[in-house]
């Protein structure tokens, strides 16, 4: 064969066999890739750890508990007479014996002024003869001294505390108290239980930071509250029994008498309110043991919390009497303060007030507070 002849037949078919021979190749590449089996999930990162949230006792914790303290304070010279014009500096306020900064030196008529009167109504209040005369004469101190933003609620006091006119504007509880009528047969006197259901009117329906006043017109003569009475028929019938003598009776009385007069005061302080009196009785009230007792223990309770107790000379006396409680109510320097003490709970926290820079003068303010509870 020649060589001519043999690139002729060879060439194509070395072609078919180079064509087969890939197609083979690739066939079987094809296959190998097919059998392997499928490549691994790519791996799922792991989350960085976050720290744990701080618990409590990992640090200090640090509560704060604000607990502002308003004073209303009265200053009055040698002859009685209001004192105006005094600074915050001028005023030093301790508070369990430790001094305390004040913060603010407030203006009386800013803050609202809550009211709660009480009219005695008893045979031995209301046969002085003028009963009509101190009607008039408190409805117009109320007028006198409540400005638009103030209230006043007006108890009777008779047998128990009975309230004759709630919360309400000057007109409305100065026509109410008008229409109270006098006693035209004995009534015996709950004195105790009146003022103890006024302060706690008052702590309930009175707002927070308004100040709150106790004015009452009695002799301040006892003898229906519940104390007093319940242990009385006891010991009289103990008496009756001979199981108790009339001196140890008496003995007995005097002590329920001062049980009884801690717990109007504890009770008026534990209201944040200041107790005025005005005995109708006048200087007679100095003639007997009995309305003696009665006034100085309304002395009492006025002095803790920062009122005083007024005796007119007469029925013209009246209207200036009240005319001095209504400038001191609205005279009033009223002291601000955060308490720093470091007494525990609601225990009662005596404060006393000074001025340094001016010893004559005389201060007037209540002896403590209970501090509300946190809860």
């Amino acid at each position: 064969m020649k060589q001519g002849n043999w690139g002729k037949h060879f060439g194509p078919a070395l072609l078919i066999a180079v064509l087969v021979l890939s197609f083979c190749a690739g066939r079987a590449a094809a296959q190998t890739i097919r059998d392997l089996p499928p490549p691994p999930p790519a791996p799922t990162p792991k989350p960085t750890p976050q720290p744990a949230p701080p618990k409590d006792e990992d640090f200090d914790v640090i509560k704060v508990n604000s607990n502002l303290v308003m004073v209303p304070v009265s200053v009055v010279d040698a002859t009685g007479q209001p004192v105006h014009g005094l600074q915050l500096n001028d005023f030093r306020l301790e508070e369990e014996s430790r001094q305390q900064q004040i913060v603010e030196l407030g203006n009386p008529d800013q803050v609202p002024l809550d009211i709660a009167l009480l009219f005695d109504v008893s045979s031995s209040v209301s046969e002085k003869g003028f009963f009509s005369f101190q009607q008039k004469a408190a409805a117009a101190f109320l007028k006198q001294v409540l400005k638009p933003l103030d209230r006043a609620a007006v108890f009777s006091i008779t047998d128990q505390p009975r309230l004759v006119q709630p919360l309400a504007s000057a007109d409305i509880a100065a026509a109410k108290l008008l229409t109270i009528p006098a006693a035209t047969t004995p009534v015996p006197t709950a004195f105790y239980d009146t003022v103890v259901a006024a302060a706690k009117y008052l702590n309930e329906k009175s707002a927070e930071r308004h100040r709150r006043v106790i004015v009452v017109i009695s002799d301040g003569d006892d003898n229906f509250s519940n104390l007093i009475k319940d242990l009385t028929i006891a010991e009289a019938r103990a008496e009756q029994k001979g199981e108790m003598t009339p001196a140890g009776a008496r003995q007995s009385l005097l002590e329920r008498r001062r049980r009884a007069v801690m717990e109007v005061q504890r009770t008026v302080q534990q209201a944040d309110a200041a107790f005025y009196s005005i005995n109708p009785g006048g200087p007679s009230v100095h003639l007997n043991m009995i309305s003696t007792r009665a006034q100085n223990d309304m002395a009492s309770i006025a002095q803790s919390t920062g009122g005083t107790a007024f005796v007119p000379d007469s029925d013209k006396d009246l209207e200036r009497v009240f005319g001095e409680v209504a400038a001191e109510l609205r005279g009033q320097y009223l002291l601000q303060y955060y308490s720093n003490s470091q007494a525990p709970g609601v225990q009662f926290r005596r404060i006393a007030v000074a001025i340094p820079t001016r010893t004559e003068l005389r201060v007037r303010a209540r002896q403590g507070y209970y501090p509300k509870s946190n809860k």
